[in-house]
């Protein structure tokens, strides 16, 4: 997955208020479709999916700011396409307990007998190569916590932008009948596809694209799952509901707070009601019904 690399930086009268206009530029760049951020000297750097940059999304969303005596400017460049959690998947994660129903552990730096004492139902391990979702992270955490709230039971569910498979491996071990997920980035449809096998899950099929590949599947979907990012749900929403049938769940996630307003008035528009929301840090997560 290519990325693209914005250097923002910022021009403050002091340090306490770069902290401040740190977090409002990176909210305005949350809104254009970025995924991350870290601190420099003189701002942040943000990271973006390249064919997801929208520069004059970008450029509008700042201008909004309009802060007295702050300025923001920014450089774009590139990103090396390599594997840049090779680290971090090296050293693994913790286990992540999810309501007292299931744990997520690292598949690979966990051992039998750490698993023995792990005390939940249902036991995810998952191997994480350069994909989304572990459960250490907090959209993932929510999705997975409300999915244990339904009754997915000999049901048929969908996983949009499926990162390491997680969500749909979950709903398979909480009894669902199919899974079907897919992801526009190879290394996670390929990811997807080992957990599957490694958690003994048969029953999910993975496909590489985007909303467009729901043309091409037959059926319906009585639970839609998406954590991706808030651009991508107000454009995917309506494909979501024309595969969701009447009483069925859609749950979202991938966030901040201040995005919901723009999310609800479009979940309205498509005739969904808010039955569920979470919030984790500056997080969020909404379940509809139809």
């Amino acid at each position: 997955m290519k990325y693209k690399a914005v250097h923002f930086v910022i021009e403050t009268p002091s340090r306490g208020s770069l902290a401040v206009m740190r977090d409002l530029v990176a909210a305005a760049a949350g809104e254009a479709g970025f995924e991350a951020f870290e601190d420099t000297d003189d701002g942040c750097m943000g990271y973006v999916q390249e064919r997801l940059l929208d520069k004059e999304l970008l450029a509008e969303k700042l201008e909004e700011l309009d802060i007295p005596d702050c300025k923001v400017g920014y450089t774009i460049s590139s990103v090396e396409d390599k594997d840049w959690n090779a680290d971090w998947e090296q050293q693994g994660f913790a286990p992540i307990t999810i309501g007292g129903r299931m744990v997520v552990y690292d598949k690979t730096h966990t051992s039998d007998s750490d698993l023995e004492r792990m005390n939940a139902p249902i036991k995810i391990g998952i191997e994480a190569r350069q994909a989304f979702g572990t459960g250490t992270h907090e959209t993932t955490r929510m999705v997975l916590a409300m999915l244990s709230r339904l009754d997915v039971r000999g049901k048929r569910l969908l996983d949009c932008g499926c990162g390491t498979g997680i969500l749909g491996i979950a709903a398979s071990k909480l009894g669902a009948k199919e899974v079907v997920a897919y992801d526009i980035d190879e290394w996670s449809v390929e990811n997807a596809k080992h957990n599957a096998a490694i958690n003994h899950v048969d029953n999910l099929e993975v496909f590489l694209g985007d909303a467009h590949i729901l043309s091409h599947i037959n059926g319906m979907f009585d639970v839609v799952m998406a954590n991706i990012n808030r651009n991508i749900l107000l454009q995917d929403m309506d494909t979501f509901c024309s595969v969701l049938p009447a009483g069925g769940s859609l749950i979202i996630s991938g966030f901040f707070e201040q995005d919901i307003p723009t999310l609800a008035a479009k979940a309205s528009a498509l005739g969904l009601s808010e039955t569920g929301r979470k919030k984790d840090g500056q997080w969020c997560c909404l379940l509809y019904n139809s």
